[in-house]
């Protein structure tokens, strides 16, 4: 190779190793931008914080290495014009990225902006739920939202269990945001918010003061303020004008307020007087020895550049912004990517155009920074900063604070994965989520009560609550119209009653519902309830599952259930009324138990009572008397055990067949007898008749839903006459055999008609109460005016004054329906004393034919003649059976002593055999 040849190549080859290291190497310097308003709350404390943070990441050495990081800040001046117009200028400087911007309303118009150039945006200060949309991919949030605040407003509500909430915000997406985060979290509480109170962006005291007075008007006490930081104190000056920082009220306000008393140099106590007993949430950072060399470095600049304002919990999310951006540069560089910037070919200027749209430049490498910010985990002095999968930052946590008299104080945190605590977040993050034991530390109220407010009031609006009330067709006596507005009745008496013990005035306007000619729809007008015509629902209205679902009901004030009555007529008693007690086929079987028990005691007596021995004649007459005397007397004269065996169950037969018997016939000499054949539910459904029902009421849909009952067979009703009439006439007249209805209703038919009454056993438990809207604390305080009226005596007295009416009160149900007695009630006991007496005979036979055959073998073991045994021998068998005959009537003891004297006869015989035996042998 020739000289001129290798200085040609190793120019080459260092011209292509100056292009690769010229491709590889890192730029000297990155700029980022800053996008926040200089002069504001937030903004004077951010903008120190951006600043040493940039500081010291160009002193740390190992991230960056050899690239300075510059900042580039512009000033959004509060407004969403000049902050979008600086957002496209800090664009034009080819940054990488931009911390900011600080309002939700910039925020959501540059979004689309840094869609379109793949710049980055890093926000430590806007805080509205919506920007988390997947509309605005690179929109990153370095500190809290709004969605996770509001959950920890709920969170409180819910703690102290009031429903509803006044929310009053700027109207602005920062406002309008937060609230709509609020609605959702309180909703999943069983909560709400019952007004919102709108104040327009840049509004003077007096919009403020009206639209306070407004809320003030309103029911609910708990006010959720959210708003700006640098206009929201006056919200309390003019609440204070008001009086609604008295006690009674309740203040939760968010994390703007915390920034402002965290800001300000020092507390004026005539200030700090106006915001006493608020609740007040604030970014929780956990501390560690990073925050505190950071507070302790900004106090020291902040003291020499005369600073006044203070340090508050946003600049510490600004600075771990800057330290997010730069850690995210230094991985995107050492991947090897490259900072580039491409013209957008989407933009050019018009004609006669000065907006340059052109100069903003599209950077190349946006979307590789972007997955380099998402990957961001390490420590600052906020804690941990890592972005979970949904864009959040993880572990949100609020320390939720108490303001006093001349400061505030921490009374509990809030976090996500435990909910209200009075433990750090950082302790309860190391254990399993556990949201069950909510706790916070006592609380100084707005008038310095220490009193858990209520929360709510009637709303001084000027309105009365609008009561609907049934026009109903009947039962005159619960609820009656007699004009607009005029309406009178059991329960509007208990209504009124309880509405006096309300501890505010409650004026009321009574609405009627139906036109008096037949029963409106129950269910109808609770819908109305819920559908916000009607405030409240007052009459017969029984507390239903369908209820329920839409509406809030008070404590029952009467206790209800469905009963079925039917018609009853008057048995005269007759001649033969003592027979009616039993069946024929009862009377038949007692009969004959009781001569069994007759015969087989004298079988068991014959042989060793005496009383049991005469003639014939006499013996039959004994059987008789015995068995049916023991209905009066116990016959201490039986002898043998088996036979007092066979007493003593048979006395206990007798016993319940006595009582059973006694307890029918008073009941028939007495009682009333069913027309329809209908005793109680059981009958009622298992028969095919008609059935009446009142119209209007849920009854028709049990009867279908859970009975299974046709529809063809159910009757409308409408008044009481009616039921008269249907029950009356009957199923063959075209009438009804039973009724269906709650007890109060019935027990109203009944005061005027004796000769119906209930069958069988209420079947349903409910009761009646007053419809409110859901989630109305009305209904909670109407609740406990209706318990003070029932521990008073009161409601009763209300009770007696409309439904006493003695002459036609009974309604006894024993007095319904008796029946005859059958075999079949006593079939159990009949066949006790059947296997007792059939026990008793085997036991005696077996004993009988032991003794007979003793008998027999001591008869034949005498010595008879020959004749006589010749006799004995062709005796014919057939005798036998009549000899045992014999034998059983003979009296015992007469046996026992014949064969004692065989016995011994039979031994003296053999003594006089052996002594001639002796003397033949001595011959």
């Amino acid at each position: 190779m020739g000289a001129a040849q290798l200085v040609a190549w190793f120019l080459a080859f260092a011209a292509a190793a100056g292009v690769v290291s010229a491709a590889g190497a890192r730029p000297s310097e990155v700029a980022v931008g800053a996008l926040f308003t200089y002069d504001s709350t937030i903004g004077h404390a951010a903008r120190l914080a951006i600043e040493l943070a940039v500081d010291d990441v160009n002193a740390d050495g190992t991230v960056l290495s050899g690239t300075k990081l510059s900042l580039k800040s512009r000033d959004t001046n509060c407004s969403a014009f000049i902050g979008t117009v600086e957002a496209l200028q800090l664009m034009e400087e080819n940054v990488v990225a931009v911390i900011g911007p600080q309002s939700s309303g910039i925020g959501h118009v540059i979004s689309h902006v840094a869609n379109e150039l793949h710049i980055p945006l890093l926000s430590f200060a806007a805080t509205d739920p919506t920007l988390s949309a997947l509309e605005y991919p690179y929109f990153l949030r370095t500190t809290i939202s709004d969605y996770f605040q509001m959950n920890a407003v709920a969170s409180i509500v819910d703690y102290y269990q009031w429903k509803r909430v006044t929310a009053i915000y700027v109207d602005d997406d920062y406002g309008r945001g937060g609230v709509s985060a609020l609605g959702d979290a309180l909703a999943s509480k069983r909560a709400m918010i019952s007004y919102k109170a709108a104040i327009p962006p840049n509004s003077n005291s007096d919009v403020i003061s009206d639209i306070l007075f407004t809320a003030n008007m309103m029911e609910s006490r708990v006010m959720v303020v959210h708003v700006n930081p640098d206009t929201g104190m006056r919200i309390f000056s003019a609440a204070n004008e008001l009086r609604m920082m008295a006690t009674g009220y309740v203040w939760i306000v968010t994390d703007w307020l915390a920034a402002v008393l965290d800001s300000s140099a020092s507390r004026d106590l005539k200030d700090m007087s106006h915001i006493r007993g608020l609740i007040v949430l604030r970014q929780h950072t956990p501390e560690s020895d990073v925050k505190n060399e950071f507070i302790s470095k900004w106090n020291t600049v902040a003291h020499n550049r005369s600073i006044t304002s203070g340090l508050n919990s946003y600049s510490f999310y600004a600075y771990d912004s800057v330290w997010t951006v730069a850690r995210a540069i230094d991985q995107f560089l050492n991947s090897g990517q490259q900072i580039n910037f491409s013209t957008d070919p989407k933009l050019h200027d018009s004609n006669g155009s000065t907006l340059r749209l052109s100069t903003l430049k599209i950077f190349d490498g946006g979307e590789q920074m972007l997955q380099q910010l998402l990957l961001t985990n390490f420590t600052g002095v906020t804690g941990p900063v890592q972005f979970g999968s949904d864009g959040h930052l993880v572990r949100p946590a609020y320390d939720i604070l108490n303001v006093g008299g001349s400061g505030y104080r921490l009374i509990g945190y809030w976090s996500n994965h435990s909910g209200l605590s009075v433990a750090a977040p950082e302790i309860l993050y190391q254990k399993p989520p556990n949201t069950s034991a909510q706790q916070l530390y006592n609380v100084l109220w707005p008038g310095d009560s220490t009193t858990t407010p209520k929360g709510w009031v009637f709303r001084n609006n000027g309105k009365a609550l609008r009561v609907g009330v049934p026009n109903k067709a009947s039962f005159k006596d619960l609820v009656s119209s007699r004009g607009p507005g005029n309406v009178t009745g059991y329960c509007i008496d208990v209504f009124n009653a309880a509405i006096k013990l309300l501890p505010y005035p409650t004026p009321v306007q009574f609405v009627t519902i139906g036109d008096g000619t037949k029963n409106p729809s129950y269910i109808g007008i609770v819908q109305m309830v819920a559908a916000n015509i009607l405030d409240a629902a007052v009459g017969d209205f029984a507390i239903v599952r369908n209820g329920t679902a839409i509406s809030e009901y008070t404590q029952p004030y009467v206790e209800a259930g469905l009963v079925i009555v039917a018609p009853v007529k008057q048995i005269n008693p007759s001649a033969w009324a003592f027979l009616k007690p039993f069946t024929l086929e009862m009377w038949c079987v007692t009969g004959a138990l009781f001569i069994l028990v007759g015969i087989v005691v004298w079988l068991l007596e014959h042989r060793i009572n005496e009383e049991f021995r005469g003639s014939p004649r006499q013996q039959v007459i004994t059987i008789f008397w015995f068995s049916f005397s023991t209905m009066f007397t116990s016959h201490k004269n039986v002898l043998s055990t088996l036979g007092r065996f066979v007493l003593i169950i048979w006395l206990f037969v007798v016993l319940i067949i006595n009582s059973s018997y006694t307890a029918s016939l008073t009941s028939i000499l007495t009682v009333q007898q069913l027309d329809t054949g209908i005793t109680g539910l059981d009958s009622l459904i298992s028969s095919s008749l008609p059935i009446g029902y009142q119209n209007g009421k849920f009854t028709k849909k049990y009867l279908i839903q859970e009975l299974n009952i046709p529809v063809s067979r159910l009757v409308a009703l409408n008044t009481i006459q009616e039921y008269a009439d249907a029950l009356n006439r009957g199923p063959k007249y075209g009438g009804v055999a039973a009724i269906v209805d709650e007890k109060p209703y019935i027990d109203i038919f009944l005061s005027y008609y004796c000769n119906f009454r209930i069958v069988g056993q209420q079947f349903t438990r409910e009761g009646w109460g007053f419809a409110f809207q859901r989630d109305s604390p009305l209904a909670a305080d109407m609740s406990t005016a209706i318990l003070q009226l029932s521990e008073s005596g009161q409601l009763q007295r209300i009770h007696d004054e409309w439904f006493t009416r003695p002459e036609c009160a009974s309604d006894d149900e024993s007095q319904v329906g008796a029946t005859r007695l059958g075999v079949g009630s006593f079939s159990g006991l009949f066949l006790m004393c059947a296997l007792t007496c059939i026990f008793a005979l085997v036991v005696f036979f077996i004993r009988i034919c032991w003794q007979y055959n003793q008998y027999s073998s001591s008869e034949a073991a005498s010595e008879p003649s020959a004749p006589d045994a010749d006799a004995i021998q062709r005796r014919p068998s057939g005798r036998s059976f009549k000899e045992l005959l014999q034998f059983v009537d003979k009296k015992e003891e007469e046996i026992r002593m014949k064969m004692k004297r065989r016995s011994s006869d039979k031994d003296n015989q053999a003594a006089g055999s052996s002594d001639a035996l002796s003397v033949t042998s001595a011959y």
